[in-house]
């Protein structure tokens, strides 16, 4: 497994709204790829959200929009079922 960098739910949460936050979240984006580092954003509940980090180039994402939690033992039935 690479090295990875998250990018926190508080840059995350606001990302519609707030171009800070939006130019902060590209910029981290930017310096993980130039140091070889693999992007996960943390806190993803919505569309919009997703379609940025997309857009951003930001290569994976976790949070409600996807999954609640899950423990290791749901997730093993559920892929060898």
């Amino acid at each position: 497994m690479g090295r990875r960098l998250k990018i926190d739910r508080s840059f995350v949460r606001e990302l519609e709204n707030s171009q800070k936050d939006a130019a902060i979240t590209r910029t981290i984006i930017h310096l993980a790829h130039q140091l070889g580092l693999e992007v996960v954003a943390e806190g993803v509940e919505e569309q919009g959200q997703v379609k940025f980090l997309q857009s951003a180039r930001c290569q994976k994402a976790q949070g409600y929009f996807f999954s609640r939690p899950v423990l290791a033992e749901e997730v093993e039935m559920q892929l060898f079922v």
